[in-house]
């Protein structure tokens, strides 16, 4: 059954405000560029993109998605692309996420799937990391996450969203080290990453191990491709994906990023 203009148009802003919580929908301008008005990154928009195609059942094919500019121009795009029948999240089918553990230096740690319990645990995680550590996994500065942007964190379908926790064994329970995950983007065949590791963690090679089962998870759910922005400034961040097979191009849109594609 096709689902009418204004109800699209209130799921379109029902889901910018999950993922930038800070919005007020009031204040958009529904003819003018919609990332001029709201803090939206790059993983972000797929976030949108991605949240949409899955809340409306309506697939936003990859080619259209660079001229779904403004919210009069994505409430057009979905009322157009409406089909009868519901459209699975990609990657639905996929089987459950492996646990693993592994040593790290002297430390175990149990890599596995983040789950909607660990939101307390999510908010300590981003709260100990440094100011810098946060600007480069956020592209802004932030102090610490929004309870709504905590739970879009934590309460993940594994699917379409894939989130994978490092922790390590405390005496008051566990703590996260380090997070990994991936957007699918709308068109089903690539992914959009995103990693933060705890500055205590950070060149121990930990991340390396969170980015090989993220990789694993994506080629086994049959995706082509993986890519990331990463601060042109964060030469290090550069060199460690460049390792792991990542190809690097200057985002024509904005000097200050990278972006990195690999295929899988």
């Amino acid at each position: 059954m096709a689902v009418e203009t204004e109800e699209i148009r209130k799921a379109v802003l029902d889901v910018i405000a999950t993922i930038a919580p800070e919005t007020d929908p009031q204040q958009i301008r529904p003819d003018q560029p919609l990332r001029r008005q709201v803090d939206l990154d790059s993983m972000d928009w797929l976030n949108v993109l991605a949240g949409l195609q899955q809340r409306l059942s309506i697939e936003i094919a990859d080619a259209d998605a660079g001229r779904l500019t403004t919210l009069d121009a994505i409430v057009a795009y979905l009322s157009s692309r409406q089909a009868p029948g519901a459209a699975p999240p990609p990657g639905a089918g996929a089987g459950e996420l492996p646990v693993t553990r592994q040593m790290v230096g002297d430390e175990p740690v149990t890599v596995r799937p983040i789950r909607p319990a660990d939101l307390p645990l999510e908010a300590d995680f981003v709260r100990h990391l440094s100011s810098e550590s946060r600007y480069q996994r956020f592209l802004a500065t932030v102090s610490e996450l929004s309870d709504r942007k905590l739970h879009y964190f934590t309460e993940v379908d594994q699917l379409g969203h894939v989130a994978l926790a490092a922790t390590v064994a405390r005496d008051d329970g566990e703590a996260i080290v380090g997070v990994a995950r991936y957007i699918v983007e709308p068109a089903g065949t690539s992914c959009e990453f995103a990693i933060a590791i705890d500055d205590h963690w950070q060149r121990s090679g930990l991340a390396g191990i969170l980015m090989h089962e993220l990789i694993a998870v994506a080629r086994a759910r049959g995706l082509a491709s993986m890519e990331g922005t990463v601060l042109a400034a964060n030469t290090r961040m550069l060199k460690f994906v460049r390792q792991l097979g990542f190809r690097q191009r200057r985002d024509p849109d904005d000097r200050d990023t990278v972006r990195v594609e690999r295929r899988l």
